[in-house]
């Protein structure tokens, strides 16, 4: 997928005219066509990288331990990292041993998709949740009593807050199975992209598929020296989203409230910002016209018009004060690499009215502005101030 790809202009899908951010290495693809699919603008970057299972030592030196000295009970906790690791013991040579000394120990799988990865591989679990969450896999530990077991965790790449801690502290020797291993990306520029667009606010969203790649874009913009105009941009106008509780663990470290949806999968989490984004955008009745403002764009009747930048600043700062007259020389400071000349305003302003094909939505005040063409008779909240210079 391209760093940025911008949706068709026929598309007029929930996510039409906001642009979402894609920290995800895996399934990134999936995730942004299903972004795409409903109108949205993507911006990809990879915030970590994963290294092979095959190429890991760290996972090598697990399995053999293992097979050498056999655990009472083994935790499978997803699919995709059990079905690597037996592909990877394979590539060792290790395959057979490690399928036949799964055989002979108790196998717990963490949700539905797990346990499928099980039974593919000849394997049956002996217990798995319906709520896929491990903290009542550790329940159920944790009551059967653990004193003196030898517990083997497949590692997942995220941290489980207390989990380990909790079985240790109950008498087990909890041996981790580091199934994924990540590392910071190879290529920064696309980091690097991605913060500077949350930043300017030229993102409405970003996307958290796991905890790593959380830490990792927030190491990141600490290493930038731009932490705190980061989490400024989380706290108000770009929109934290992430897959699970587990993926927020960093972001909540941090202070930064995050959506979730119920079911921890690519699907709900876009149905969820299907939601959130246009609940946020600020509609407004305008000349008899319903002009919502998006991210990117403005939709007028149910219809996208696509507006360059600098007419999305002007359009935004007339919308804070709706049917106030606001002056050139504001309108000016909120233009993308403000200059002196007011001049940048009338060109940007009428670069603006013909993106939206009504030139009537803006009035131009003589020797004093512009204004929104508020209708207050739609909205009368607005009415009092709708000729008032602001």
């Amino acid at each position: 997928m391209d760093d940025e790809q911008q949706p068709d202009k026929g598309a007029h899908g929930p996510l039409a005219g906001f642009t979402v951010g894609v920290t995800a290495a895996r399934r990134a693809d999936e995730l942004g066509a299903l972004l795409q699919r409903r109108g949205a603008a993507v911006l990809h970057a990879p915030a970590i990288r994963i290294v092979p299972l095959a190429d890991d030592s760290e996972l090598l030196a697990a399995t053999r331990q293992l097979i050498d000295r056999a655990p009472d009970v083994v935790v499978a906790t997803t699919a995709i990292g059990f079905r690597g690791w037996i592909e990877a013991a394979d590539g060792w040579g290790l395959g057979d041993a490690l399928l036949e000394r799964l055989r002979a120990v108790r196998l717990l799988a963490r949700g539905p998709k797990v346990k499928g990865a099980v039974r593919a591989a000849g394997l049956t679990e002996e217990w798995s949740p319906v709520s896929e969450s491990m903290a009542e896999v550790l329940d159920r530990l944790l009551e059967e009593g653990v004193d003196g077991r030898r517990i083997a965790l497949q590692l997942h790449g995220e941290p489980l807050p207390g989990f380990v801690e909790a079985l240790r502290a109950g008498g087990a020797e909890v041996v981790g199975v580091p199934v994924y291993r990540w590392l910071p990306p190879v290529d920064l520029g696309p980091v690097d992209r991605l913060l500077d667009a949350a930043v300017s606010r030229g993102l409405d969203a970003v996307t958290f598929t796991s905890a790593p790649a959380a830490a990792s874009l927030l190491s990141r913009a600490e290493e930038r020296g731009m932490l705190p105009e980061l989490l400024a941009a989380f706290g108000h106008d770009v929109l934290p989203a992430c897959v699970g509780p587990v993926t927020a663990v960093p972001l909540q470290a941090h202070g930064v409230d995050t959506v979730q949806p119920e079911r921890f999968r690519l699907g709900p989490l876009v149905q969820l910002l299907c939601q959130e984004l246009p609940a946020r955008a600020r509609a407004l009745p305008v000349a008899g016209h319903r002009v919502e403002i998006r991210g990117h764009a403005v939709l007028v009747d149910g219809e996208l018009k696509a507006v360059p930048p600098a007419g999305m600043a002007l359009l935004r700062a007339l919308a804070r004060r709706p049917g106030w007259v606001v002056a050139r020389a504001e309108l000016l400071r909120a233009l993308p690499g403000t200059g002196r000349d007011e001049h940048a305003v009338e060109t940007a302003m009428a670069r603006l009215r013909t993106s939206l094909g009504m030139p009537k939505l803006i009035q131009t005040v003589v020797k004093r502005g512009y204004r929104l063409a508020l209708d207050p008779a739609t909205d009368a909240k607005y009415a009092d101030a709708a000729y008032t210079d602001g």
